[in-house]
């Protein structure tokens, strides 16, 4: 993980949802649906709700918004049927990439995938092919900006709450957790008084594979039509790309 700043990518992907918060809110409402269908609709008592919400929060989704995707999924009836499903290939030079889809209908769902990366270079391939090659972890950003806090103090409040990791930049305090330590290393962070950027589960690369100049603009299309597909939750690479 040494190096591998996600503070400016994800900045960077900051300003693309912006763009698209329509289809953004549409994403994060079935992935609310299906926390609170699963675990309960009280996100004090169910984690992966709580952690969606603060997703939901850090994109200014609505509360009106949250509390239908609730209230839906805990209505009689028995309302959409969802199910989760891990897609893994390859970019063009062999860039890994891992896509997870959240979806009512797994047919529209492949196929829609497979052409995004049949177009642009890329294959997909079997269950297992590519994640090996990445980490799950927990990931905290808090921005530095205006935060009169060094890197040793930072090193104590990270280490003391729990976390495995400190990575520091100019800009971001970066901060990497076991995914079962996530919520009790946020949680002693806010308490601390930290305002946090980002707070994440997420999926790191344990290494990072350079990409041709002439096949950049082809993997990032490819990641484009994946952002634009309402059943793709999110997805990771392991390519060197330099945030436009």
């Amino acid at each position: 993980m040494s190096g591998h700043s996600k503070w400016s990518k994800i900045k960077g992907a900051k300003g693309a949802a912006d763009q698209k918060r329509g289809k953004l809110f549409q994403k994060i409402s079935k992935e609310i649906y299906m926390a609170a269908k699963n675990g309960g609709p009280d996100p004090s008592s169910n984690p992966s709700l709580r952690l969606i919400i603060d997703k939901a929060k850090a994109a200014n989704m609505p509360n009106d918004n949250v509390n239908r995707a609730i209230k839906k999924a805990t209505s009689a009836g028995e309302g959409e049927n969802y199910e989760e499903i891990t897609y893994e290939g390859y970019g063009p030079n062999g860039v890994a990439v891992l896509v997870h889809a959240l979806t009512d209908n797994r047919n529209r769902t492949a196929t829609n995938i497979r052409v995004a990366f049949n177009r642009n270079g890329g294959a997909l391939g079997e269950s297992g092919s590519v994640s090996y090659m990445f980490d799950r972890k927990g990931y905290i950003a808090i921005d530095r900006e205006d935060l009169e806090v060094d890197e040793d103090a930072m090193l104590m409040s990270v280490l003391e709450a729990g976390g495995e990791e400190l990575q520091t930049s100019d800009e971001a305090f970066e901060i990497y957790t076991d995914p079962a330590d996530f919520n009790d290393v946020r949680d002693a962070l806010v308490a601390e008084g930290y305002i946090l950027a980002e707070a994440e589960i997420t999926m790191v690369p344990q290494t990072q594979v350079a990409i041709d100049p002439d096949k950049e603009t082809q993997f990032r299309t490819m990641l484009e039509k994946l952002d634009e597909d309402e059943d793709v939750s999110e997805y990771f690479h392991n390519a060197d790309l330099e945030e436009e």
